[in-house]
């Protein structure tokens, strides 16, 4: 095995060259580039469109597969306008946004304020690791119950939080932005105070139904999945037979209209969710969303990034519908920020669609002999946000002991996009023709890749940087003995072995199902 020593770039650094990496080797193009692109509009290529399948199926083995009580759907983008009045989204999906006037850059409010509570948590941080440095038996209850600078930061924070929370549940989009003026927030870009009014802008996309504009009516892209669970509640409960608790899972493509837009792909116009609606007996939400909780971060960490990647951030104000909420936040190379939301939403989206549409959204309990509207524990996932979590953990820059470098994708196995490579090691004396009858065996169960350009060494690198675990290099003994060479990616190790026990290796590899045995 080779020493090698890991580049340490900072934050920025690191988030430029995976946007650079994730286009040179066709994971992720800017929509429309031909024609200079369109803002927060990303479509995969050949790598990432595999990545995200492999994201995507992983979450609904482990949601549905595994889980007799959860079943899966898949609902229209477009539904009756009223779903959205009954939802709330036509009143209140909105996002609080203020210009700075001598930059005339737009930002979120809310944004804003988090960013500078962040920047005061970063400092208590700082100190609770130098108290941790210095003393072996550091508690860190006590010191931040006993140590001055904590103790008035924390304060600053509860106060900031309160102020904020009272300011937007009151709507005073007025005392929100005198907070940003007296915390002496400034732009990034001019530096300076100089704050429009904060104003709230709707996120829906409006769209025309029908074949001429005088008979067409006005529906909306759907902004969220979660709707389509709910309005197909009664449907799946009673051709399914369910009974509570059970869920429905669906994944799917949502849309809004993001003003502030930013970080490449963590915050899109167009995206694509995987959410899960747990209906559930009144009384007895508060017990599964905590269960909840713990469920969806053991998945997280199941992936094996480190678990100081994840951390649980509860909602300072909660959304109309909810009354417990918080975010599985993942620390992305700019930050943690939210990964994944799990809220109880109570019974907020049944009970409105009943009054509504008229029609009974009940669940009839049998053990109770009663009927009642269920309330409802989601967890909502953006499939792109992971697919971002997931490529900022797998890319590394390597210096190797005889000073070459290697940029490496370090994608756990059983998610790469191409699970294995095929390479002979010349292009002639029947090298390559051995290589495809060793492909050929293997791509009925895997994604493979064939590859005979470039010497050897290239290739390997090439490998290396689109995260595929394993390669099989074919070679002139390989005709005589019945041997390949395979080599490691994240190790780079290299053994020979039978081409009979090629496929059982692969597979001890690569195992989705080994993956999600883990999860039982």
């Amino acid at each position: 095995m080779s020493t090698t020593t890991v580049k340490q770039l900072t934050g920025e650094e690191r988030f430029r060259n995976i946007i650079s990496h994730a286009k040179e080797y066709g994971f992720i193009f800017q929509s429309s580039e031909i024609y200079d692109g369109l803002s927060a509009v990303y479509d995969y290529g050949q790598m990432g469109v595999e990545l995200k399948k492999n994201l995507r199926e992983y979450w609904w083995k482990a949601m549905v597969q595994l889980n007799e009580n959860i079943v899966g759907i898949d609902a229209a983008i477009f539904m009756h306008p009223t779903t959205w009045k009954a939802s709330g989204h036509v009143d209140a999906f909105n996002d609080p946004l203020i210009d700075n006037k001598d930059s005339k850059k737009r930002y979120r409010a809310d944004v804003l304020i988090e960013d500078h509570v962040a920047k005061i948590e970063g400092k208590i941080n700082k100190e609770v690791e130098k108290a941790r440095a210095r003393f072996a038996d550091f508690d860190e209850a006590m010191f931040r119950s006993t140590n001055a600078r904590v103790l008035e930061n924390q304060q600053k924070i509860d106060q900031i939080n309160t102020l904020f929370k009272d300011a937007m549940e009151a709507n005073d989009l007025e005392g929100v932005r005198q907070l940003i003026i007296d915390l002496e927030i400034t732009c990034a870009v001019s530096g300076t105070r100089n704050w429009t009014d904060v104003r709230q802008f709707n996120l829906m996309f409006s769209t025309q139904l029908g074949s001429v504009t005088e008979d067409s009516s006005t529906i909306y892209l759907r902004p969220e999945t979660a709707q389509g669970i709910f309005v197909n509640f009664l449907n799946v409960q009673k051709t399914g037979r369910m009974k509570i608790p059970f869920g429905i899972a669906q994944t799917g493509k949502a849309f809004r209209n993001e003003i502030v837009a930013r970080q490449f792909i963590f915050r899109m116009r167009e995206f694509e969710q995987m959410e899960m609606q747990f209906f559930v007996k009144p009384g007895t939400e508060l017990d599964w969303y905590e269960q909840w909780k713990a469920t969806r971060m053991a998945w997280h960490r199941s992936l094996g990034f480190p678990e100081s990647r994840y951390r649980f951030h509860d909602h300072i104000k909660l959304a109309h519908y909810a009354n417990a909420a918080c975010d599985i936040e993942f620390e992305f190379p700019f930050g943690f920020k939210e990964l994944e939301g799990i809220h109880s939403r109570t019974d907020f989206d049944l009970r409105n669609h009943e009054q509504f549409s008229g029609r009974k959204q009940q669940y009839f309990d049998p053990e109770e002999n009663e009927n009642y509207i269920p309330y409802v524990v989601e967890t909502s996932i953006g499939l792109d946000r992971l697919f971002l979590a997931t490529l900022s953990e797998a890319y590394t820059e390597e210096v190797l002991e005889d000073g070459s470098t290697r940029t490496v994708l370090r994608i756990p196995a059983f998610l790469a996009p191409y699970k294995v490579a095929v390479l002979p090691l010349v292009k002639k004396d029947g090298l390559p023709e051995k290589a495809r009858d060793i492909m050929n065996r293997l791509k009925l169960d895997h994604l493979c890749l064939y590859e005979e350009k470039d010497s050897i060494g290239k290739r390997y690198r090439r490998m290396d940087a689109i995260g595929t675990p394993l390669c099989v290099t074919v070679d002139h003994q390989t005709l005589e003995d019945g041997m390949v060479t395979v080599r490691d990616r994240d190790t780079m190790v290299q053994e020979r072995i039978a081409i009979e026990s090629l496929a059982a290796k692969l597979q001890d590899k690569v195992s989705l199902q080994r993956q999600l045995l883990c999860l039982i």
